[in-house]
């Protein structure tokens, strides 16, 4: 399981999810389990701990 530790960093990896850079540069959360879109990330830059689309990190549907 990921933890923040409060240093602007996490620790491990948030498994179920990826990430993907939309059109207006904005990076948006996918539910890898059903497909579903989730949050889009409001400040610039990426999610922590979350994989890119495609990674290969965590396993098909996981």
């Amino acid at each position: 399981m990921a933890k923040n530790t409060g240093d602007g960093y996490r620790r491990g990896a948030v498994t179920g999810r990826t990430q993907f850079e939309r059109s207006d540069g904005m990076y948006q959360k996918r539910d890898e389990r059903t497909g579903q879109f989730m949050e889009v990330k409001q400040t610039p830059g990426k999610f922590k701990g979350v994989a890119k689309e495609p990674d290969g990190r965590d396993t098909e549907n996981s």
